[in-house]
C-alpha cells in the first residue's frame, strides 16, 4: 500500500514564507495576519481593499464640496496668511512710528507701513516715496493683496475673529475649494467697490471686504438649508451700523463685499444638482468678469479725468 504525498500548506500571496489557511473573501487568495483587513464578512487583502475604496464615491456636502472642509484647513491657512502679512508689515516699518503696524494705541491701531502703502487699494496718487502708483497706474495686484493687509494688530484681530467664527462653518458646508472661491471673490468684490467709489488718493485695506461676504453667505446658505437665520441678523446689523457710523471705515468696501459675497453664495447654494459644478464655475466667472469690467471703467474715468 503506497503512502499519499504530504499536503502542502497554502502560503500568503504577498509573503511566500508564511503559511496560512485564511483567504481573502473577495479574490480568494491566501493572506497572512499582516495582510488581513477587516471586511463586513471575513477578511480582505490590501489590494482588494484599495480597489473597493476607488470604487466608492467620495463623500460630498450638500453643495458639492469635499468633506475635508470640516477640518477648516482653508480657514486656518487664510488666518496664517493674514498674520504673516501683519508681521511683514510691522517689520517693514523699522525706524517709523508703527511699533505694531499702526499708530494709535502704541501702534496697535491705524496708520500705514511700507507694506500697506504697497498693497492697499489705491486709485491713483503720489506714494510716500514720491512715486506715482495705484490700480489705475497698472498695480492691479492691489485688488487682491489689500484683503490680506491691516492697519494695526487690533484691526487684524477683529477680522480674524470674524473669519474664525464664520469661516469654519462655511467651509464645512461648502468644502475647501468652494469656500476659498467665496472668500477670494468676496474680498476682490469689496476691493473693487472701494476702488470704484472711494476717492482715488485714499488707500483702503483689510479682510473686512471678505468677512462681510461671509456674513452674507452664512445667511444665504443657512436659508437654503431651511434653518433659522434670526441669530445672524443682529450681528450683521451691528456690523453695518458700525460700518456706517465709525469714521475711517471703507463703507464701499464693506458693502461691496457683502453684495458680492451674497451673489456668490446664491450661485453656490442654488446651482442645480445635475449640473452643479458647471453652473457654480460659470456663475463665479460671470461675477469676476463683471468686477473686472467695473474696475476697467473706473480706470478709464481716472485716467481720462
Amino acid at each position: 500500500m503506497s503512502e499519499s504525498p504530504p499536503t502542502t500548506a497554502p502560503v500568503c500571496y504577498r509573503h511566500p514564507g508564511r503559511e496560512t489557511y485564511v483567504r481573502c473573501t473577495r479574490c480568494d487568495r491566501p493572506i497572512c495576519p499582516d495582510c488581513m483587513r477587516d471586511a463586513s464578512v471575513g477578511f480582505q487583502c490590501p489590494e482588494c481593499v484599495n480597489e473597493g475604496r476607488r470604487s466608492v464615491r467620495p463623500a460630498r456636502t450638500a453643495f458639492g464640496g469635499g468633506a475635508a472642509g470640516r477640518h477648516g484647513y482653508v480657514t486656518k491657512a487664510l488666518i496664517a496668511l493674514n498674520v504673516l502679512a501683519m508681521l511683514l508689515s510691522i517689520a517693514s516699518d523699522r525706524g517709523g512710528d508703527a511699533v505694531a503696524g499702526g499708530t494709535g494705541f502704541g501702534g496697535l491701531l491705524g496708520g500705514g507701513t511700507p507694506v500697506t502703502n504697497w498693497g492697499a487699494v489705491l486709485g491713483y496718487a503720489i506714494l510716500p516715496d514720491g512715486t506715482i502708483g495705484g490700480v489705475a497706474d497698472g498695480q492691479w495686484y492691489r485688488l487682491v493683496t489689500a484683503m490680506f493687509l491691516h492697519y494695526g494688530v487690533l484691526h487684524l484681530l477683529l477680522n480674524m475673529w470674524g473669519l474664525w467664527l464664520l469661516g469654519r462653518a462655511l467651509e464645512a458646508q461648502l468644502g475647501p475649494l468652494r469656500f476659498a472661491a467665496l472668500y477670494l471673490v468676496s474680498g476682490v468684490g469689496g476691493n473693487v467697490a472701494a476702488y470704484v467709489f472711494t476717492e482715488q488718493n485714499r488707500p483702503t485695506a483689510g479682510a473686512s471686504t471678505a468677512i462681510f461676504g461671509l456674513f452674507a453667505a452664512v445667511i444665504v446658505i443657512e436659508r437654503r438649508m431651511g434653518r433659522d437665520i434670526s441669530q445672524f441678523l443682529p450681528v450683521l446689523v451691528i456690523n453695518l451700523v458700525f460700518t456706517l457710523t465709525v469714521p475711517g471705515i471703507s463703507i464701499p468696501g464693506h458693502l461691496g463685499g457683502l453684495v458680492v459675497g451674497g451673489l456668490m453664495a446664491l450661485v453656490l447654494a442654488y446651482a442645480p444638482r445635475s449640473r452643479r459644478t458647471l453652473v457654480q464655475v460659470a456663475g463665479g466667472t460671470v461675477i469676476v468678469v463683471a468686477l473686472l469690467g467695473l474696475a476697467l471703467v473706473r480706470t478709464a474715468v481716472i485716467l481720462g479725468g
